[in-house]
């Protein structure tokens, strides 16, 4: 053996050079031929090294320290570079490598093997003999002959050099090989091929059992497929080509599907059925709708949530002025879908790394031709993608409540603008059928599936955005109660197997972001809206009305006349005049109407040829929409005995009433009369009630004159006031009914200040219920009220006291315009609403000493 030498280096990419192996190289690298060159000068000799990264200019650092010095035989030049056979000599250590300008050179030392200790050892010697009918077994699998096999493997006896042989024609990596390369010892490196000779043998075996398998399932493909051609062939003979077709087309339309198991298999029954039915039959039509509807449902369709809080923000600001309250809300929804979205990408990510990993060693197993995804393993790969969708879909269920025209139905489509979702909206309005909901079965004539899954149908996708628009309307009928029909859809921990009485199979809804619309939530059954979360939509203020006409209504309802901003100009006292004398509504349709009235006014008389001024002030809009229709009511001129200003709310906005009583003293009694009416005798108090009041408000006026007469000493109401009279209280706009208990302590103001001739403030509006003790109790409509009080010139307010919260959600404009007054007792609020007795009716009770 050679000692200590200089060769030029050849670089190894992806193999490793063993001594005793001829080995065909392909070289073209220029650092490389000028090595090869360099040798070919020589003494033919290189130092051949695997490099440790497959690239292109290998330095130093890249190279192993261990290699084989080769010899090189024929050579073979040509365009792409240069074929040369490489026969390894002995291995070898680098001691140093040289940069040439050219090409690499090192310093190598030759490394003798560490031969065993015994080659007559019986342990030694079956594992030479192991070693060698395992690459026999091993060369056989591969289908290589057998006189080939012998003539290769008989012809190396030494054992270090059969280790070296097996090792150069066994697939291994690169460092694995390199390893086998590196073991001196002659018997710990024929172990080490043994087992990586078992290894390819074992993978070598499974491969051949999955070929095997393959194999035979492709022969039964291959039967069936020789029999539906068959069949085609037959059903072509007797005219029946055009439905074998439209059945062919549907079954493969079906079989692209990822149907859950129970559909797959009802599916399959009923093509099965389809097969066997003749075309013209009344059940082939039925099936053939079935089908075809299961066919066009998004099962795996869905698409990709925008959920970037800036998009979302934008859009809402973009569509809607004002209803911060509701925008929060919507953009606190898409915060937290964004953040589990996030945690849920960063888990699926994990876990499909680990699932690649087990799909990639598995796939090793199999040769090339059959390395493609089977079903089972694209199934796998989705997974990930179905449980991070299924766990984004889990939120709440919002239901938007409110007056109409306020924005629900139209936030709910910008929130699928700003989702990137579908938008689909279902009214439910006057529905008293359950099958609305929850479809027809098949059995009846003309079956088809409900509202849920013909909006899905209508989407495309498997998680659009669904409105259900109105649920407070579902009526009740013999049919059925669509409400309770509802309590499986808007339920996220059941509606991941809703199942319509059409299609009978479960449909996951757990995806679809479900909004719902009402009026009046007191007409919702309470398990229905227990699964919904609230967002109240309060009534626009005339300010917040004003703004959304200036930016919204008046350019829509110009581009509709076909007017242009440059021919037709608002002023804001014009659009003030339009919200406050021509409509009364908490939203904005009305207000739409006439804006949209005046425009169309406009653009007659420019189409007519008449002369317009461009610019509309408030005497334009009276002309054009004539007398004001809306007759709002102010607050009094200046303070009254006997008339306190209350405050009432509608679904229409809130506004002022007044709260009129008048003492009449009786002469004598009489009983009560048909109207019931309640007279008695000398020294008692009748009352009468008129205005249409309802029950509650005849309670809350029984309740008020009951404190007043009990308390009639604290006070300070004239005995003579307290005999025999006539207490008639009257709430004026007799021809609207009117109920509710917030109208109590304008109630006692009133007939405090009738019985003790103290005039209540009129700038003063006031609301709560009273019980007989005096406690003023909380109410409901804050805002709404307030708002009305404010509109009809009211200065003061008196609230409850656990009331005082809800002022954080009037407008600060408002809010500081205002003077509230929070009250726990009616002793409180007549502080502020009476003013001193106007002159003296009558003299002072006595105070009685105590005696003794």
């Amino acid at each position: 053996m050679a000692e200590r030498q200089t060769l030029p280096v050849l670089p190894l990419r992806g193999t490793v050079m063993y001594p005793g192996l001829t080995v065909p190289i392909g070289v073209g690298r220029p650092g490389t031929l000028h090595a090869i060159e360099a040798a070919l000068k020589g003494n033919r000799e290189v130092f051949a090294v695997a490099q440790r990264e497959n690239v292109d200019e290998p330095t130093t650092d890249q190279l192993f320290t261990m290699g084989v010095v080769g010899k090189i035989g024929q050579v073979q030049r040509g365009l792409g570079g240069v074929q040369l056979l490489l026969q390894g000599e002995h291995r070898a250590a680098v001691l140093n490598y040289h940069e040439g300008e050219d090409y690499l050179t090192a310093d190598v030392m030759p490394i003798a093997e560490v031969p065993p200790l015994d080659e007559k050892d019986a342990a030694f010697a079956a594992l030479y003999k192991e070693t060698r009918e395992r690459a026999m077994e091993l060369g056989e699998r591969r289908g290589l002959p057998d006189e080939v096999l012998h003539q290769v493997l008989d012809s190396v006896t030494e054992p270090g050099r059969f280790a070296d042989l097996v090792a150069g024609y066994v697939e291994l990596p690169v460092a694995d090989k390199q390893l086998l390369l590196e073991t001196m010892g002659v018997e710990e490196r024929l172990r080490r091929v043994l087992i990586q000779v078992q290894r390819q043998i074992g993978m070598l075996a499974a491969q051949a059992e999955i070929k095997s398998q393959v194999q035979e399932e492709l022969g039964e493909r291959q039967r069936e497929m020789f029999l539906r051609e068959q069949l085609k062939a037959i059903q072509k003979e007797l005219g029946d080509d055009d439905q074998s077709r439209e059945l062919t087309e549907l079954r493969a339309k079906l079989d692209k599907l990822e149907l859950p198991r129970e559909a797959r298999v009802e599916v399959e029954r009923e093509l099965g059925r389809l097969e066997r039915s003749g075309r013209e039959s009344m059940e082939a039509q039925v099936i053939r709708t079935y089908l075809e509807w299961i066919a066009e449902l998004p099962w795996n369709t869905r698409s990709d949530d925008d959920l970037d809080l800036k998009h979302a923000t934008e859009v809402l600001d973009e569509d809607h002025y004002g209803l911060e309250d509701v925008k929060d809300r919507v953009l606190e929804f898409l915060a937290v879908r964004q953040l589990r979205a996030r945690k849920m990408a960063e888990e699926v990510e994990t876990a499909g790394e680990c699932a690649a990993s087990k799909l990639k060693d598995a796939r090793e197993t199999v040769t090339p031709s059959l390395a493609g995804p089977k079903p089972d393993d694209d199934r796998a790969i989705t997974d990930g993608k179905e449980a991070k969708a299924k766990a984004m879909a889990r939120g709440p269920i919002l239901l938007f409540v409110g007056p109409p025209g306020v924005g629900k139905t139209s936030i709910a489509k910008s929130i699928a603008r700003a989702l990137g979702r579908k938008y689909i909206r279902a009214a439910l309005g006057g529905i008293r059928d359950e099958a609305d909901i929850r479809g027809h079965r098949r059995t009846y004539v003309g079956a088809m599936p409900g509202r849920i899954v013909s909006g899905l149908k209508q989407a495309g996708t498997r998680n659009p955005v669904f409105l259900l628009d109105e649920v407070d309307k579902l009526g009740v009928s013999f049919q059925g109660d669509p409400a309770s029909a509802l309590l499986e859809v808007l339920d996220p921990a059941q509606n991941d197997t809703f199942t319509d009485n059409y299609l009978n199979v479960p449909f996951d809804l757990s995806e679809v972001l479900f909004v719902a619309t009402a009026n009046f939530i007191q007409n919702i059954p309470g398990p229905l809206l227990d699964r919904m979360e609230i967002v109240d939509f309060a009534g626009y203020t005339e300010r917040e009305k004003a703004e959304i006409a200036k930016t919204y209504l008046i350019p829509r309802q110009l581009e509709e006349s076909g007017l242009s901003k440059a021919e037709v100009t608002f002023t804001d006292e014009a659009v003030a005049a339009v919200v406050s004398e021509y409509t009364r509504e908490s939203g904005v349709r009305q207000l739409e109407r006439q804006i949209g009235a005046v425009t169309r006014k406009v653009a007659r008389k420019l189409a007519a040829g008449q002369a317009v001024d461009p610019t509309i002030g408030p005497d334009d809009v009276h002309d054009l929409l004539g007398r004001p229709k809306v007759h709002p009511e102010h607050a009094g001129e200046g303070p009254e005995v006997g008339v306190a200003t209350g405050m009432y709310y509608t679904p229409a906005g809130g506004d002022i009433m007044f709260v009129e009583a008048a003492v009449r003293r009786l002469q004598g009694g009489r009983k009560p009369d048909e109207d019931g009416d309640q007279y008695a005798g000398p020294g008692s108090v009748s009352l009468i009630l008129t205005g249409q009041l309802g029950d509650v408000m005849k309670e809350s006026a029984r309740a008020a004159v009951t404190y007043a007469t009990a308390n009639a000493r604290i006070l300070k109401i004239p005995d003579d006031r307290l005999g025999s009279i006539e207490l008639h209280i009257h709430v004026p706009a007799g021809a609207i009914p009117k109920d509710g208990p917030s109208a109590g302590v304008a109630m006692a103001s009133a007939i405090v200040s009738a019985l003790t001739n103290r005039p209540v403030r009129s700038d003063v509006a006031m609301t709560g219920e009273v019980t007989l003790r005096g406690r003023v109790l909380p109410i409901g409509g804050v805002k709404e009220k307030v708002l009305g009080a404010h509109r009809a010139g009211i200065r003061e307010i008196i609230l409850p006291k656990k009331n005082e919260a809800d002022l954080d959600d009037i407008p600060a404009d408002v809010r500081e315009a205002l003077v509230f007054h929070c009250v726990s007792n009616l002793d409180e609020a007549f502080a502020v609403a009476l003013e001193p007795a106007k002159g003296r009716i009558a003299a002072e009770p006595p105070i009685l000493e105590p005696v003794g």
